[in-house]
């Protein structure tokens, strides 16, 4: 994970929980029906789960509600601290990100929530690369992140932000690496995934990718 926002995620980490139960008016949109987004990327988990970029472990709660193992990578020491203190001896939270991990284990799910727009599309080109090469057929990579349908929607949105005076958005929006839907869709087909996206609230889509 783009390592130039590791001090934004360590000053977040004691608000996180706040602004994603949509006490943050400014982001409220943004995490709109956020109980939900971890749900469906939890109900199309299965076996042994590798979760990128857990912050204080809400979908990685819900994936070990569901009995599945999972390995959790986090980069930021503040976020892993709140996991572990939130989830106990049930956390298997590892220092890391989507392109710095270890694993010997036979995965067969990827998931991460809000944290992908973080990695420029070539280093996204690469971390897709690298997940195609460790699954197996039937394995899959199902992300809900932030993306576009096209540049100019992207660019509509930077300014709606502007409008409302959400300039923390605004910046937000503009400095970090949101990418679009076709984008995304050619780096798994290359990677030999079947994908589709839908969208769930103004700003977040879910990703799922199987492999062929």
């Amino acid at each position: 994970m783009g390592k130039e926002f590791i001090e934004l995620f360590e000053d977040w980490a004691d608000s996180y929980d706040e602004s994603v139960t949509g006490h943050d008016l400014e982001y409220k949109a943004v995490f709109e029906h956020y109980d939900l987004i971890l749900s469906i990327v939890a109900n199309r988990s299965f076996g042994h789960v590798i979760e990128f970029g857990p912050g204080t472990g809400n979908l990685t709660e819900k994936l070990l509600n569901k009995g599945l193992q999972v390995t959790a990578f986090e980069p930021s020491r503040s976020m892993r601290k709140k996991a572990i203190e939130k989830l106990g001896d049930r956390a298997q939270i590892k220092e890391g990100d989507f392109q710095s991990f270890e694993t010997e284990e036979d995965i067969q799910t990827i998931v991460s929530t809000y944290a992908f727009h973080h990695l420029t599309d070539e280093e996204k080109a690469e971390a897709i690369d690298a997940y195609g090469k460790l699954l197996q057929p039937g394995g899959k990579i199902v992300f809900a992140d932030t993306m576009y349908e096209s540049v100019e929607a992207y660019k509509r949105a930077i300014e709606k932000a502007k409008k409302q005076n959400f300039n923390n958005l605004a910046e937000d929006l503009e400095r970090e690496y949101y990418t679009t839907i076709p984008v995304l869709k050619k780096m798994m087909e290359d990677n030999n995934f079947s994908v589709h996206f839908e969208q769930v609230n103004d700003f977040v889509w879910i990703m799922e990718g199987i492999k062929r």
